[in-house]
């Protein structure tokens, strides 16, 4: 079992930065990739970003390239989602996800993740 916990999430004015943060515990060492999702009301789950846990290798969606980096500090067993320049289409509940699956890719789809944080409300104002 994997436990994630989110926080870093709040209001912040259009053109504002935000950090999330996401706290593993339980069996870390069978995560490959973290990923980072969203859910906007009325709208289905997105795929944000993802990152490999041991390496480096990291992936974005459109909407989050050039504007949001994650990272992360195996020695916290925490993953991070820097994000910069927020819109109000931002606005969102954002998850943190880990995939224990031995796999190459760094996926992009929800299903593969097995475990799953409680989620932190990211609000961008106009």
């Amino acid at each position: 079992q994997v436990q994630l916990v989110e926080s870093g999430g709040g209001l912040v004015q259009a053109g504002g930065s935000l950090r999330l943060s996401c706290a593993a515990s339980g069996r870390t060492a069978s995560i490959y990739t973290m990923g980072w999702f969203r859910q906007a009301p009325g709208k289905e789950r997105e795929f944000v970003a993802a990152i490999r846990w041991g390496g480096t290798r990291t992936r974005y969606a459109d909407s989050a390239k050039g504007r949001f980096i994650t990272s992360r500090d195996n020695a916290k067993d925490t993953v991070y989602l820097q994000m910069n320049s927020l819109k109000p289409e931002d606005t969102a509940v954002y998850y943190c996800a880990a995939d224990t699956t031995p796999n190459y890719a760094l996926e992009d789809s929800s299903d593969r993740y097995d475990y799953w944080g409680q989620g932190t409300q990211v609000t961008v104002s106009s």
